[in-house]
């Protein structure tokens, strides 16, 4: 039986040749999701901005604009109501209460439960979260705090592991991949909350991963062909380990998209989040990461090794995998 290849053998493209259009796209659409972020803001959910969340289910999809008068009328506070893919479930997001009792709370939402079935027949409550203020500020806290030493734990481990080329080329890549979730999210406005700190956590972790197996075997090159170009050096590690990258990714997408589709409203902001996390995380991980190493400054033949023997320069296209 033949192996399924999704990349042909002695596969040569030549990757560090668009590097300047790479960085000039990554520089552009970097910018463009902090200016979204800072311009849209991102639609933060119960779990960092606190209140009470409200999900209703609708006979048919419903006015936002007639759900929110009424809930307006029933004097609860300013309500923010976003609509879900199905149009006929919408997310009423209340501000905090001042009483923290179980029973204020089960009655505002009994309050506004009964008063959409009345004012929409056929309305009914699905569920409901809430969440102190004092609490949701900790989880900002505690969610920039776990993302960010992330992000610093593999920087470390890459300057130990590698040379510090390779941590600083890491970082920079995965920086650019969560800019690009932040950014999409600011532009699609779904709700950002703890799922949403969970798929970027894994995220980071998927991409670590793909950059690390790169970064190998470009390191494992530079002590196999030491006289070659550091380009060509990048180009063939790249190409080397794109059969894997690509098998990875495909298989992942496949499930994502599952769950995308059959998963419903509630995995749908972590799933697509995940899905652009694949999809940005190996550009950057071949474009961003890798070619930057050039840009660095590292070299195929480093200081000290000049006078090592050259029998393994390479000589011939030959390429293991």
């Amino acid at each position: 039986m033949r192996l399924l290849k999704l990349v042909p053998d002695n596969t040569n493209l030549k990757f560090v040749s668009l590097r300047k259009w790479a960085f000039g796209l990554t520089i552009l659409l970097s910018l463009a999701a902090v200016g979204l972020v800072f311009a849209k803001g991102l639609n933060m959910g119960v779990d960092f901005v606190g209140g009470v969340l409200i999900e209703e289910r609708f006979a048919t999809p419903p006015s936002i604009d007639a759900v929110r008068t009424e809930v307006d009328r029933l004097g609860v506070g300013e309500a923010s109501i976003q609509s879900f893919a199905d149009p006929t479930v919408l997310s009423i997001r209340l501000p905090i209460l001042e009483s923290t009792d179980e029973g204020a709370t089960n009655a505002l939402v009994k309050k506004v439960a009964d008063d959409l079935a009345v004012k929409f027949p056929g309305a009914t409550f699905s569920k409901y979260d809430t969440i102190s203020g004092k609490v949701s500020d900790e989880l900002i806290s505690k969610g920039l705090l776990a993302v960010g030493l992330a992000i610093l734990g593999i920087g470390l481990f890459a300057v130990v592991r590698f040379e510090w080329q390779f941590g600083v080329s890491t970082v920079v890549a995965i920086v650019h991949d969560l800019l690009m979730t932040l950014g999409f999210f600011a532009l699609t406005q779904f709700e950002f909350d703890l799922n949403i700190v969970a798929a970027v956590l894994t995220i980071v972790s998927y991409s670590i991963n793909d950059k690390i197996v790169i970064d190998d075997r470009i390191r494992e090159n530079m002590r196999r062909y030491r006289k070659m170009d550091m380009r060509e050096i990048i180009d063939l590690s790249v190409n080397e380990t794109l059969p894997r990258t690509v098998m990875t990714s495909v298989t992942i997408l496949l499930a994502l998209f599952a769950m995308l589709i059959l998963g419903g409203h509630v995995l749908r902001g972590f799933t697509a989040a995940m899905i652009l996390g694949i999809v940005v995380g190996t550009y950057s991980s071949i474009y961003v990461s890798s070619s930057l190493l050039i840009t660095l400054g590292l070299r195929a033949e480093p200081e000290g090794r000049k006078g090592d023997r050259d029998d393994a320069e390479r000589v011939g296209p030959k390429a293991g995998r």
